[in-house]
């Protein structure tokens, strides 16, 4: 770039130039800066001088410029040591279980499965259809009448004939609705945490649970 493409009537083009893309740090720029300020006063008009308002407001936006470079370090620094924190604290959750959306149900040999419907609106009639993995259709559970929010239910493990079904991963699909309205529903259940991993950028920490799924940490809404 050359020293005549500044013009002397454009306050914000040293700036610019000195700051443009490419630039490595804000070192680099105040050191581009300074020697295009340099020319530029070497090279002036004489006849028609930058006045003390142009250098004032070129150096302003200079001051600006790196100003910014600056706080971005810092706001990336502060970002990695948060998420450095964050990882570390979450590695305390693994071996617990942890509640979160999901339609997942772990059955074990005699024992029910717990997990949570939640509701934006009340719902006159809501019904939990539990499945195997090929599928098919083991159990429907009537839940009646439900209210807004979060409520805890459990299916004791047996189909629709009464019989126990066998231990593994079950599916579980809510059907809601009010006054002839479908209202949507979502499933909550519990899943024992494998390990924390940081996820990809902006996304924070996973949560890798045992039964292969993986959820942000903010999706969490309970342990036990």
């Amino acid at each position: 770039m050359s020293v005549s493409a500044i013009s002397t009537s454009d306050p914000s083009a040293l700036a610019s130039a000195a700051g443009s893309p490419g630039a490595d740090s804000a070192d680099d720029i105040q050191q581009r800066f300074l020697k295009l300020f340099v020319a530029q006063l070497k090279n002036q008009d004489p006849l028609n001088p930058l006045d003390n308002a142009q250098l004032t407001s070129q150096l302003a936006q200079m001051s600006t410029v790196s100003g910014i470079q600056s706080m971005q370090k810092t706001l990336t620094s502060m970002l990695d040591a948060s998420s450095a924190g964050q990882l570390l604290q979450s590695a305390g959750l693994v071996g617990h279980s942890v509640l979160s959306k999901g339609n997942e149900l772990q059955l074990a040999d005699g024992q029910g499965a717990s997990f949570q419907i939640s509701l934006p609106t009340s719902a006159a009639s809501v019904q939990a259809v539990v499945s195997d993995g090929a599928g098919n259709t083991i159990r429907t559970l009537d839940l009646g009448t439900q209210p807004a929010g979060t409520s805890a239910q459990t299916w004791d493990g047996l189909d629709d004939s009464g019989q126990p079904v066998a231990a593994g991963t079950y599916t579980v699909k809510l059907a809601a609705s009010n006054g002839g309205q479908a209202v949507a529903a979502d499933t909550l259940v519990y899943g024992q945490v494998a390990s924390v991993a940081q996820g990809a950028p902006g996304q924070g920490v996973a949560i890798n649970l045992t039964s292969g799924r993986s959820v942000p940490l903010a999706d969490v809404q309970a342990l036990r």
